[in-house]
């Protein structure tokens, strides 16, 4: 009688970076020989890549841990497997309180999961976070079966901000070979990848950490992606605020296949804030960075982040934070409350703000970016925009969606088409008909790239995900 092949299920949370870890354990995980289970129920190990970022992501990770622990008494479950970022922070309590869990891996423990799923192993395998950075010749199985993908160019981060705990979870800058990131992308073209969105914890010091004679400058970087063929667009993801290069703005302003989109997450916008988050700099270089951008991009999309109820944050900090926000009228806006953990500096700050002060402040703030991001959507109607189809639409029967260069993957909003019958990974010219506050309607009017002929990937994860 043949053996049945074992199947394991996989549950990635928290950022786009830790699900580029996910998939290098799919990777493993078909190299071992299991077959990849959409759902937990008949799966004989199931993997929980937790986030251990902020509270509300800790309580999620949990939450998740413990119910699907129960499968190991009602399901297939043989092994439940717990990974990243959580367990890094937390490793010594969660392997005391957690009895149910199997195995615990780290943040950067990815292809231990071999030896484990061979019972090699030892319960406890945390190891140092400074150990491994993704590699081109790493197993990677794509999550999803869309012609986008992420590529970390760097792990860690060697800033000191007082709210992130990530150098903790991460350790220090470890950033790629620009010739291993290229392979990477090569190989991911091959699978049908056209869009190349990347990232890292702090994208802006990429290669500092490297020896001067492997050392690439960013802007090298993006443009041998942006020219490897078979790509069609790049996408940056977290540049810290500096004053960025000529060099890598003319990349992103003037590249054919680099889209003109900036996400640099500026957390705040009075001095004080921003003395005390530790972030070196003020309100005056912040609006000198946003003025450059746009001067220096032709229609740039800039998106941005900002915690609100960080310790010591006034009513009139918090207004001057909403006149930036007026001032600047970013595109898009990602709002986050602070979030007191015990390993972080602001921790031991005095004048806290109540819970219900930062949600108050975090609904003001949403508001009025939502005006302005309504008011840049409507001006988009009868533009003929390009689009990347992406599947059919969830909320919309019958209906297609896709996003324009100006909307990154599951974040900022969608374009919704009607017109010519569309395939998902097709890039399609699209006239705008209509506009709410994230999101768009259009008619297809035509196409600028088919979609891939070979299939991407096989959607394994369980959808509970969300963006730092």
């Amino acid at each position: 009688m043949q053996k049945k092949q074992k199947r394991i299920h996989f549950v990635s949370l928290g950022c786009v970076k830790n699900r580029v870890d996910t998939e290098v354990m799919l990777g493993v995980a078909q190299d071992a020989g299991y077959a990849l289970s959409p759902e937990p129920d008949d799966a004989d190990v199931i993997v929980v890549n937790t986030c251990g970022f902020i509270g509300e992501a800790k309580r999620e990770s949990i939450d998740t841990i413990l119910e699907l622990s129960e499968l190991k008494e009602s399901g297939a479950c043989e092994k439940l497997i717990v990974a990243g970022c959580l367990s890094q922070r937390y490793p010594g309590e969660m392997a005391s309180e957690m009895p149910e869990v199997d195995h615990f891996l780290g943040s950067s423990d990815m292809l231990k999961l071999g030896a484990v799923l061979r019972g090699e192993k030892e319960r406890m395998l945390v190891g140092n976070p400074a150990d491994w950075v993704i590699a081109a010749n790493n197993p990677r199985v794509l999550s999803d079966n869309s012609a986008s993908a992420y590529v970390k160019i760097a792990e860690g981060c060697n800033r000191t901000c007082s709210f992130c705990v990530i150098p903790q979870m991460r350790g220090k800058q470890r950033s790629r070979m620009a010739d291993d990131v290229v392979r990477e992308v090569e190989s991911l073209v091959s699978q049908g990848v056209r869009e190349i969105n990347l990232i890292s914890q702090d994208t802006i010091s990429y290669g500092r950490d490297l020896a001067r004679e492997g050392r690439t400058a960013l802007s090298d970087l993006v443009k041998r992606v942006a020219d490897t063929k078979g790509v069609h667009w790049v996408r940056l993801f977290y540049l810290y605020p500096e004053n960025i290069d000529e060099a890598l703005l003319d990349v992103i302003g003037n590249h054919p296949r680099v889209v003109p989109y900036v996400d640099m997450p500026l957390q705040h916008a009075s001095d004080q804030m921003l003395k005390l988050m530790r972030r070196g700099h003020g309100q005056d270089r912040q609006r000198k960075v946003v003025t450059r951008l746009k001067e220096k991009v032709p229609n740039l999309v800039f998106r941005t982040a900002f915690i609100v109820g960080h310790p010591g944050e006034t009513d009139a900090e918090f207004d001057a934070l909403c006149d930036f926000v007026r001032w600047a009228e970013f595109d898009h806006v990602g709002v986050f409350r602070y979030s007191d953990e015990e390993s972080c500096k602001s921790f031991a700050l005095e004048d806290k703000v109540a819970a219900k002060v930062a949600s108050s402040r975090y609904r003001k703030l949403m508001t009025a970016q939502r005006k302005i991001a309504r008011a840049k959507n409507k001006a988009r109607i009868g533009q003929e925009l390009e689009v990347l189809v992406e599947g059919a639409s969830e909320e919309h029967e019958f209906v297609m969606k896709g996003r324009h260069a100006g909307q990154a993957p599951e974040i900022d909003g969608q374009v919704f088409l009607s017109g010519d019958e569309v395939k998902p990974g097709e890039f399609v010219k699209v006239t705008i008909s209509q506009a709410s506050d994230y999101d768009l309607v259009g008619e297809v009017v035509g196409r600028t790239l088919a979609a891939p002929r070979r299939r991407i990937g096989l959607k394994v994860l369980s959808a509970r995900e969300q963006w730092q």
